[in-house]
């Protein structure tokens, strides 16, 4: 399976509701990624943020925090857990 942000092919993938069920995303548009891109977009941003500004895949991989991440998370061992250090509060 390819997550879709950092394009890493990685054996488990994630679904992540675009627009957070609890902003109204239920039945709305899913991603598969992986669980280190899932776990940083959750660390880094809140359901508000992901459901007003951050609602699209291109939208995510622009933002600088996460296209630093997802540049960075690209390089290491898709086998490798990384983790992630909740940043929002």
């Amino acid at each position: 399976m390819i997550c879709e942000l950092c394009l890493r092919k990685v054996d488990e993938h994630t679904i992540h509701h675009l627009i957070p069920k609890s902003r109204d995303g239920v039945g709305k548009e899913v991603v598969a990624i992986c669980k280190a891109c899932h776990g940083m977009i959750h660390s880094l941003f809140s359901n508000w943020q992901l459901a007003r500004e951050l609602n699209t895949l291109d939208q995510l991989k622009k933002h600088p925090d996460m296209n630093r991440f997802i540049h960075w998370v690209g390089k290491q061992d898709p086998n490798k857990r990384i983790k992630i250090q909740q940043k929002i509060q």
